[in-house]
């Protein structure tokens, strides 16, 4: 497995666990001052904070198995380029989704982060079947 994957690899999960953090430090903030803690407005900060982390929490692991599988099979140069393109896409879906004044909203950067994230993903699936 190549240093580039390795780091791509460690640097989705950094994302997932700060994005588990801020999840964190709004429940904290929230709590302090007897707020709700599960709130349903989509406008809401915690809620904005629990969805971007709900949603990494869903694709991140996923993608990270798949890149192993895809490493182990093969020391392809696409096999590094997936590794970049799924950090890239996880990193731009999460900036997109926690800079949203509104869950209601689809911005360009939630947008390209989600629709990456399906091609990156569908992708590394094929990557592993066919390099099997």
């Amino acid at each position: 497995m190549s240093t580039v994957t390795i780091v791509c690899i460690a640097l989705m999960g950094v994302l997932l666990f700060v994005l588990g953090a801020n999840v964190t430090r709004h429940r904290a903030s929230r709590g302090a001052s007897g707020g709700n803690q599960a709130p349903t407005d989509p406008a809401d900060r915690l809620l904005i904070a629990i969805r971007a982390h709900g949603n990494s929490a869903e694709y991140i692991p996923t993608m990270i198995v798949l890149l192993l599988v895809c490493s182990t099979l093969s020391d392809g140069w696409w096999v590094d380029a997936l590794a970049v393109a799924a950090f890239a896409v996880r990193t731009t879906h999460a900036i997109g989704m926690l800079s949203a004044k509104t869950l209601a909203e689809h911005g360009p950067l939630r947008d390209i982060g989600a629709l990456g994230t399906y091609a990156v993903g569908i992708t590394l699936g094929v990557t592993a079947i066919v390099t099997i």
